[in-house]
Parts: structure tokens; C-alpha cells; sequence
């Protein structure tokens, strides 16, 4: 074989294999959803660059990033069934050496062989490509082809901030401006989420709005969540995303930055005390055996005798964005939809009294459903998140968390504050457990991607739901045990964010945002160690008097506070289920604008919550 011909085929070969990457799950057994389309993006955007650079050996520069995060991409794509996201990306920016050698062990060792294996793949493509001048675009049909991409791309951009005649996504500038306020809003495109992190004028908005539309014929057919896929240049739109969503969350972050509650332990505690938050995920009341349902999901809290679970909790908002700023915080219910919020958490008023803190997550760290949260975790002396896999696809199971939870609890201060932010319940359900928990048969474990919508599946979906919740009862007595055996002050209050709709009698409703009273109606429960109870025997028991009362997320923030003898100028006892000052207020749900809970009825199978009066209209 020629010498130039080796050589471009091994180029040529070099660059399929790096770009199969985006197809991987077809060798896995998995389907690729729109592939006609990826391969397309795939092919257009090789022959763009090239045209553009003219040689390889310029565009193979620019791909070194590409060659060393093949290793992590596959890792993900084999084991979790997904890509490098912009979660990820966060992982990877914020996680210490050290903390990465804790996480990976002796695989950390494997992981620098193959990366540095791809460097030096990468090394002798580059060193081919100035070799070989084979595969330099010399023809003059180059500068033509860089004209038609870059026009195309002006069209597209213009597009996408003015708009086309008879499109629907058009941006606004009541869209950029509510965005470029940190409104929870995520644009429509990675071009629009650049614009929302540079900030815009007014200036600007005027002149968008003034100038025409695009004809109808100028629309281009282009998808950021198909192109985010490819590979290699997807890269390139998930960190101009990351990039994005750090300012983001800095500008979210800038509006509480001053904010002091003057917080202080009173009396202050000499011995060491531990204080466990968890914060759960998709949880709902009725189907927990502590709280009276037939099956026995909860086998081990069961045993608890320093455990009470409260009957009569709602939350706001059955979405976890919304809904974790009203428990974490002291931000009203009725303000859950709007953006931010001025104050910090009850993290900050915890750090201000003398605790060592920590966020501890098997959730997202960045995206349109976790950035909000994110916010809050920040305020954590320690913050880290595990999760690898996201929500719907396989990943971590929250016994992840075990770990960093020890090693918080060998942390020699003498107080700490450890907020875990499991993965709980989720969709899919059947993910969210080992086998050894599958119980209830059929399940849809093993089911990779079933068809929940099929009512066929009712039985199967439900089962794998009440698996889950017999995971989590072993995941929370897991959590108690590591408490008792450090034989310190400690407690532990467990709440879920919201709840789920499962095809409940007749229902035809699954999942959550349905504005049913599964949803709003969560399990809370607070257990406390011996040496809890001797402190504090006025707590406890108020504690067992309230647990009927008619509480809300809203409860959470002050009772956490009193449950650590936390005081500040402005505190509400009223609001504390752990003091005899308790009183009872009105409880806003997101139905049909704000529901008053306890003036409402439960309609058809579904429940849902239509307040008896007109509800009050709701401000975004």
C-alpha cells in the first residue's frame, strides 16, 4: 500500500472511530433515537471544519479534549447509558484529586493508562497529519463550502434571537430578560443560554424586537438535544452549557450573598452532635408501612422505637426545583414559582451557630431541574455530588452516600449538619434498587426503558414503585445504625420533596404535576438518639403531640433549627413542630393557582385539589 494512502486511511479510520462514539449504545444493545439525523450533524460538522482549518493537522489539535474524555464517555455510556453531561462536566470541574482517588480506588490507575493510551493515539494522528498533506482541502470548492456554512450559521443565529415567520420559538426579549434575571426559565438553545450567562441590554432587547423575521424558507431544520449527542464536536455544546450554568448559579448565588440570620446556639452544646437531613425524591405518604399501608414497605423503620413519622405533611409544588427551596429555606410556598430567593438556608444559619456542614447528593449538580438546588448546596462547607447516571437511566444507588456520610462523621468538629439528597424514588422506579429488592412481582426490573404510559404495565409499575420504597427503608435504617454506633447527640429528619400519581383506582394518571393529593401529601418522620432524647425531653415531647398536626414544607426550615437549640432575631416557634408555641397556617398547593389544602376537595380517583373558594392567582 502507498505511503499516502496508509496514511490518510489511517487518518480517515482514525476520525470514524472517535465519531462512532455517539453510536456506541447500537453495539450495546441499545437503540440511538434519531440517527439518521446524528450521523448527518456528524458528517456536516467534519466537513465544515475542515473547510474551515483546511488541514487535519489544525482541526486535530482542537480535538485533544475529544481523545481524553473517550474513556469517561464510554465508561458512562456502558454502565449508566448516557454521555458526558453537563453535570458531569461540573463533577469533573469541582472534584479534588484527592477526592477523585477516594471515589475510583484502584481505578484510577486503569483510567490513566487508557487516557494515557488515547494521548498517544491522539499524538500519532497528529503526527500522520503532518506527514501527509493527503488530506489538504487545496481544490477551490473550499472557500465556497466555508461561505455556505458560515451563512448558514448567521442564518441560523438570527433565527434563533429574532425568529422565523410562522415558527414558534422565536426568542423574545420577555424571555431573555426573565431568563437574564435568573428566572428558572432554560432557553431553548445552548446560543440562547450563552446570551442569558453574558447578560443583555436593553439596548439590545430594543433592537432585537424592532428587527423583521426570517421567511418561512429560512428555517433550519437544526436540534441542539440531537447535535449535544455527537461526538466529538457535542463536546463543545455541553461545556459552552457548563460555562453557562456556572454563571447561572453564581448570579443565583449573588442575590442571597449578604444575607446573614445572626444565628447562634443557645445553650451552646459541648458534646459532639450529629444532625442527618435527608432529603428524599418522589416519595408519597400511603405507600410507606410505617404509615399504615398494607404492604410492609418498611420492614426495619418499623423497629424504630425513637422514630415518629408525621401523618399530615404537604408540600407545595410537586416538582423537586420548586419544591427543596420551600424545605431548605424559609421562602414561602406561595412565592415556590418565582425565581431565586434573597435569603440562604437553613445550612448558613447552621455554619453561623458553630456546625461543620454538609451537602451530600446522588442527584444533578447543574440543569434546568437542579441548578436551583445547587444554590443552596453551595452554602456547605463540604458539597458533593455522586450521582452518575441521572434520573431515568440506571445509576448510583443512594447507598452511594454511605461512604461520604462516614467520613463526615469521622470529621473531628464536634457538630456537624449532614444533608443527604438521595435519588430516592424516582422513575424509573426499577433502577432505583438492587435485585435483591425486587419483592413484588411483576416488576419492570430489568426493563430498561418500559413503556409506562401502557396501562398494561400498571401492575408492574406499581410494584417496582413499593420495591423502591422497601430500598429506601433498608437505605434509612442504614442511616440510623451509623448514628446509633457513633453513640453521640444526634437525630435525623427525613422528608420527601413530593410525591407520585400511580394509576391510582381508575386514575389515568402516573408520575407527578398532576395536581393530585399523591403528590402533595409526602412521609416525614423524625428519629432521635437516646442521648437526644436525655438532652432535650421537652422536644420530644412535642414532638410525639404534633405528630397529627397539620404541617407543610414550610415546618421544616424552623423545626430543623430548634431541633439544634439554633436561635436568631427573627425566628417563628410558631412554626416548629418540636415546640410547644406550634401553630397551624394556611397550606398553598400548586393547583389550579394556590389551593388552599385544608379547604379543598379530593376529586375522582385521581384526588386532585380543587379549593372549594377561588384560588389565589399565582405570580412567576
Amino acid at each position: 500500500m502507498p505511503p499516502k494512502l496508509h496514511q490518510l486511511l489511517y487518518i480517515v479510520i482514525s476520525y470514524l472511530l472517535i465519531s462512532s462514539i455517539a453510536i456506541i449504545s447500537l453495539a450495546l444493545g441499545s437503540p440511538v433515537d434519531q440517527l439518521t439525523q446524528l450521523i448527518a450533524y456528524q458528517a456536516l460538522s467534519w466537513l465544515g471544519l475542515w473547510a474551515l482549518l483546511k488541514s487535519p493537522r489544525w482541526l486535530h489539535i482542537l480535538l485533544l479534549p475529544a481523545f481524553l474524555a473517550v474513556p469517561i464517555e464510554i465508561y458512562l455510556r456502558v454502565y449508566f447509558n448516557q454521555g458526558i453531561s453537563t453535570h458531569h462536566l461540573g463533577i469533573i470541574a469541582e472534584t479534588s484529586p484527592k477526592e477523585a482517588i477516594e471515589f475510583l480506588g484502584h481505578k484510577i490507575w486503569l483510567l490513566l493508562v487508557v487516557m494515557l493510551g488515547m494521548f498517544g493515539w491522539w499524538l500519532s494522528i497528529l503526527r500522520t497529519c503532518r506527514q501527509s498533506s493527503a488530506l489538504d482541502w487545496a481544490h477551490w470548492s473550499r472557500w465556497p463550502t466555508v461561505m455556505i456554512f458560515l451563512t448558514g450559521i448567521g442564518i441560523w443565529g438570527y433565527g434563533e434571537q429574532v425568529g422565523v415567520a410562522g415558527s414558534a420559538s422565536k426568542s423574545s426579549s420577555a424571555t431573555l430578560i426573565a431568563a437574564n434575571s435568573t428566572s428558572q426559565l432554560k432557553p431553548s438553545s445552548w446560543a440562547s443560554g450563552i446570551s442569558r450567562s453574558m447578560g443583555i441590554s436593553k439596548e439590545l432587547e430594543s433592537l432585537l424586537q424592532a428587527l423583521p423575521l426570517l421567511p418561512q424558507w429560512a428555517n433550519i431544520p437544526y436540534d441542539d438535544k440531537i447535535f449535544v449527542r455527537s461526538w466529538p464536536f457535542g463536546l463543545i455544546l455541553r461545556g459552552a452549557d457548563f460555562w453557562s450554568e456556572r454563571n447561572y448559579l453564581a448570579r443565583l448565588s449573588e442575590k442571597s450573598r449578604e444575607f446573614t440570620f445572626h444565628a447562634r446556639q443557645t445553650p451552646a452544646t459541648p458534646a459532639p452532635q450529629t444532625i442527618v437531613v435527608v432529603i428524599g425524591e418522589s416519595s408519597r405518604y400511603d405507600r410507606w408501612g410505617i404509615n399504615g399501608y398494607q404492604r410492609d414497605t418498611t420492614p426495619l423503620l418499623k423497629l424504630e422505637s425513637n422514630l415518629v413519622s408525621f401523618s399530615d405533611v404537604t408540600t407545595a409544588v410537586a416538582a423537586t426545583r420548586l419544591s427543596v427551596p420551600v424545605i431548605v429555606s424559609r421562602k414561602p410556598a406561595a412565592q415556590s414559582l418565582k425565581a431565586g430567593f434573597s435569603e440562604k438556608s437553613f445550612i448558613s444559619a447552621f455554619r453561623e451557630a458553630g456546625f461543620k456542614t454538609y451537602w451530600l447528593s446522588n442527584q444533578m449538580s447543574f440543569g434546568e431541574f437542579d441548578t436551583p438546588t445547587s444554590v443552596f448546596a453551595k452554602e456547605a462547607d463540604v458539597t458533593q455530588f455522586l450521582n452518575l447516571g441521572g434520573f431515568t437511566n440506571a445509576s448510583n444507588y443512594d447507598q452511594v452516600l454511605f461512604e461520604p456520610m462516614q467520613n463526615a462523621m469521622l470529621n473531628p468538629a464536634p457538630k456537624k449538619l449532614i444533608v443527604l439528597h438521595s435519588l430516592g424514588n424516582h422513575w424509573n422506579y426499577s433502577h432505583r434498587h438492587p435485585k435483591e429488592y425486587d419483592k413484588w412481582q411483576p416488576s419492570l426490573f430489568g426493563v430498561s426503558n418500559p413503556a409506562y404510559t401502557d396501562l398494561k404495565n400498571k401492575q408492574a409499575l406499581n410494584n417496582s414503585y413499593d420495591n423502591s420504597i422497601l430500598y429506601t427503608d433498608w437505605f434509612l435504617s442504614q442511616l440510623i445504625s451509623r448514628l446509633k454506633d457513633s453513640e453521640q447527640i444526634s437525630s435525623l429528619l427525613y422528608v420527601s420533596d413530593h410525591g407520585q400519581t400511580l394509576y391510582d383506582g381508575n386514575c389515568k394518571l402516573a408520575f407527578h404535576g398532576h395536581n393530585t393529593q399523591y403528590e402533595f401529601h409526602i412521609p416525614v418522620f423524625m428519629w432521635f438518639s437516646d442521648r437526644y432524647q436525655t438532652q432535650h425531653p421537652d422536644k420530644i415531647s412535642q414532638l410525639h403531640q404534633h405528630k397529627d398536626a397539620k404541617l407543610s414544607t414550610e415546618n421544616i426550615f424552623h423545626s430543623l433549627l430548634d431541633m439544634a437549640d439554633i436561635r436568631y432575631p427573627d425566628e417563628k416557634l410558631e412554626r416548629s413542630f418540636l415546640s410547644s408555641r406550634l401553630k397551624a397556617h394556611t397550606r398553598y398547593v400548586d393547583s389550579y393557582g394556590w389551593s388552599n389544602y385544608d379547604n379543598s376537595t379530593f376529586k375522582g380517583d385521581c384526588r386532585e385539589v380543587m379549593d372549594k373558594k377561588t384560588p389565589i392567582s399565582q405570580e412567576k
